[in-house]
Formats: structure tokens, sequence, C-alpha cells
């Protein structure tokens, strides 16, 4: 990882975390640094497993994730498998805000999609959307490539 980008995105994680009220510990930085890394949701376990290499047990990433989450940093989403995943709202060149997800039946993969993927018609457009899940395959398991 380029060090100069690392040092901008940790000062950003720092101000954002004072922002809301969290303490700025390097357990947070190291999750708000990997989270960034990852273009879809993450359920604790993926997180836990990528993280290994950084000295931080499960319970320590588990109360971190949800310490994120409650302050607003986090994005946390269910998607019918009573697997909770974490994103951020904004990763690296993009930002997500509120956005559907695909979840391929075949690999069990979470993909995000374009917030443009759904509209909403009629008096939907009035609704306040929290989550949108598509079933379905994804494009390497639609080829069979998975």
């Amino acid at each position: 990882m380029d060090t100069k980008a690392s040092s901008s995105e940790d000062s950003a994680s720092r101000n954002l975390l004072a922002q809301r009220g969290l303490r700025v510990t390097e357990q947070r930085l190291a999750l708000l640094r990997e989270l960034s890394l990852v273009p879809r949701p993450i359920s604790h376990s993926e997180l836990t497993e990528r993280l290994a290499g950084a000295g931080l047990d499960r319970a320590t990433v588990y109360r971190n994730l949800l310490s994120l989450a409650e302050a607003g940093i986090l994005v946390r989403t269910q998607l019918g498998d009573q697997v909770w995943r974490y994103e951020l709202p904004v990763t690296k060149g993009a930002r997500h805000g509120v956005h559907p997800h695909l979840v391929c039946g075949d690999c069990g993969q979470v993909r995000c999609l374009p917030a443009d993927a759904v509209s909403l018609h009629g008096e939907a457009e009035q609704s306040e959307v929290a989550e949108v899940q598509l079933r379905g395959r994804c494009s390497p398991c639609a080829r069979g490539r998975a």
C-alpha cells in the first residue's frame, strides 16, 4: 500500500472517529484500512481472517464493528442468511450510499450493484429504502467459472 495514501486515509479515519465521538485506536484504524480495500459487504468472520496478521482477535473485531456501525461509520447489512456484513459507505474511488446487493445463489458471494440498478416508481419514490437485495447468479457462476 502506498505510504502517502495510507497516511492520508489514516488521517481521514482519525478525523471521522473523532467527529463521531469514538476513541482513535490502532484496532479501529486497522479495521477501517482493511474495509477500504474490500469492494463488497464483508462478514465478521471474513474480516477476522483478513486481519489475522494484525493481531486482532475475534472479540476485538466484533466489538469494533458494532461501535463503528452504531456511530454510522459503517453500514451493516443482513442478506437473509443471518450473517451481518459490514461495509464503508465510501471506498476507494466509490461512494456507495444506499445501493442494492446481488447475493449469488451458487457461490454465496455478495456483490455491490450500482445504485441505479433498481428504480422505484410512483409513490414508492417517497419511501425510504434502507436495503435492496437481489438473488440470482453472479457473472462467473453464470459462465460456469466460479
